[in-house]
Parts: C-alpha cells; sequence; structure tokens
C-alpha cells in the first residue's frame, strides 16, 4: 500500500522519474512500519502473557500452596497457549514470580487491564484461566476465592462473573454419573448456573440462554472483536464447556431439545 501511494505521489510530482523514486521510498516507509507494528505486537503478547501468569502464580499461592494439580494445569494451559521455548520459560518465570510475597497484584492486574483496554473478550477468558488453574485441585479455597472476585471487580467485572465461570468448569469436568443414569443433582445445578438461568427455568429460557452464551463466545466472533489467535483455543474450550452444561440440562429435562 505504502508503495503504491509512494509512486502515485511521485509521479504527481516528479513525473516518471518521481514514480521511481516514490515507489521506492514508499516500499521502504511501509517495509519499516510493518517490523514496527510486528515488534510492538510481539512485545504486546509477552507483556500479556507475563501479566497472566504471574497473576495466576499468585492466585494458586494464595491459599499458602501451590498443589501438585494446580502445576499440571498451569502446563496444560502452556500447551493450550501453544507456549514453547523461551515464551515457555517466559511464562514459568512470570507464575514464580507471582507466587513471591512481595508481589504486586494490584499492579499487574492494573497492567493487563490496560494491555487489553478494547478488547473485552480478553478479559472473561483471562479469568476463565485463573479458575481452571486453581479449581485443577477439586476446591477453590477461600483465600483464593476472594483473591478471584479481587481480580474481576479490579477488571471491571462482576463475582457473579467468578460464580458463573466456576459453575461452568464444574459441569464440564465433574465426575459423569453412571451410564445411562440421570445426571446428579449438583451436576445439574451448576449446569443451570453456568447458563445463568434458574432450574425452573421454561425450555425457551434455557434454550434462549444456551444460543446466547455460544453466540458471544464463537471463537470467531470474538476474533472479530479483538481476540488474539494464541487464545483461540481457551475460546474453543469456553465453548465446549458451554455445550457440556446444556447436554446434562438435556439429560435430566425431555423437554429441553
Amino acid at each position: 500500500m505504502f508503495t503504491v501511494i509512494g509512486a502515485l505521489l511521485g509521479a504527481l510530482f516528479g513525473g516518471f522519474p518521481g514514480l521511481f523514486i516514490g515507489g521506492l521510498l514508499g516500499y521502504v516507509a511501509g517495509n519499516a512500519l510493518r517490523q514496527y507494528v510486528v515488534g510492538n505486537l510481539r512485545v504486546a503478547q509477552t507483556a500479556l502473557v507475563d501479566s497472566t501468569f504471574a497473576i495466576m502464580g499468585a492466585l494458586c499461592k494464595a491459599d499458602k500452596v501451590v498443589t501438585r494439580d494446580e502445576i499440571n494445569a498451569v502446563e496444560r494451559i502452556f500447551g493450550m497457549l501453544n507456549l514453547h521455548g523461551e515464551a515457555r520459560k517466559q511464562a514459568k518465570d512470570a507464575f514464580n514470580r507471582g507466587k513471591q510475597a512481595d508481589f504486586d497484584l494490584d499492579a499487574a492486574v492494573d497492567r493487563f487491564a490496560a494491555l487489553t483496554r478494547g478488547r473485552g473478550p480478553l478479559l472473561q477468558l483471562f479469568l476463565q484461566l485463573q479458575v481452571m488453574a486453581v479449581a485443577a485441585d477439586g476446591r477453590v479455597d477461600p483465600a483464593e476465592r476472594a483473591m478471584l472476585v479481587r481480580i474481576a471487580k479490579r477488571l471491571g467485572l462482576t463475582e457473579a462473573d467468578v460464580a458463573q465461570l466456576e459453575a461452568l468448569l464444574r459441569a464440564a469436568t465433574g465426575r459423569p454419573s453412571a451410564a445411562g443414569a440421570p445426571p446428579r443433582q449438583d451436576q445439574l445445578a451448576d449446569a443451570y448456573a453456568a447458563l445463568g438461568v434458574a432450574a425452573g427455568a421454561s425450555p425457551t429460557e434455557v434454550k434462549r440462554a444456551y444460543r446466547k452464551l455460544m453466540s458471544q463466545n464463537h471463537p470467531d466472533k470474538l476474533a472479530s472483536r479483538g481476540l488474539p489467535e494464541s487464545m483461540r483455543p481457551v475460546a474453543e474450550e469456553r465453548s465446549r464447556e458451554i455445550n457440556s452444561a446444556y447436554d446434562l440440562i438435556k439429560a435430566a429435562r425431555p423437554d429441553v431439545r
């Protein structure tokens, strides 16, 4: 684009020689701008990863101990985000830094908020990753949950957002009932909470809530709203969890299809 613009301006003011010189200058300017933009994107992505895993380290240490299940969950998240080599090492270093007693959690959250300003979809998926990590050992300690709520509120989200994410994760990962048996009551309660509807909701209300969540969280739609490609697997996982919650309700209610 810059090559064409430079060539047109050169031709306008200097004939054929101007066309050549303008095109050359346009190419150089365009190449420099591309390098600048790509460089800035890499810096921004590194900063996002750093903030995400530093905060995750603080959360996992909120109850004073980081369990093996939590460490395994963090490793799975590394894989989900396709972090390898130096990027993986930086993420591990950030996680370990977040575990330190002098880690400034509020500053890290504010930094993440500044990096994601105008990219709303990232906030929910960021919080989803945090919940995945701290819930990996089968429970969210009260200290971990208090910190999750603190982080959510600082990002402009609510305690209800945290509760819905927890329910979504439990509904998707809870131990299944026996083959052919209806879902357990606790599973079913989580499934309704995950979709944001009451247990007595009508079939129409359940379907509407499900379709709305799926629409809001479709990876392609999120990408059009600024979701980076590296976060697409997280969006896909969220869609699978929403489907799992809906399937639980359908298994318990013949009137929901």
